[in-house]
């Protein structure tokens, strides 16, 4: 069976580029933030968080509101453009 290609949206590009802002503004390198992630309950590596930001991996509902959590933002601040997405 083949495989759809990853497919990333606008919406998508942007949460991701609010990500990476969000955790260099936090002074966070990627494997801290995967930890405080999984810390939080939601397993994350840094090669996940790292697919993530780079729209190589999706950003389902679940990892964004850990990773809102983790970022000590409301979810919605990951969706919404305005940190330089």
């Amino acid at each position: 069976m083949a495989t759809r290609p990853l497919e990333i949206g606008t919406a998508g590009m942007r949460t991701a580029r609010a990500i990476e802002i969000l955790r260099a503004e936090h002074g966070l390198a990627q494997r801290e933030l995967a930890a405080r992630v999984t810390a939080l309950g939601r397993p994350m590596s840094n090669t996940m968080l790292s697919r993530i930001e780079r729209a190589q991996r999706r950003c389902d509902i679940d990892d964004l509101v850990a990773l809102a959590r983790a970022l000590q933002v409301p979810p919605l601040a990951l969706l919404q453009e305005g940190h330089g997405a």
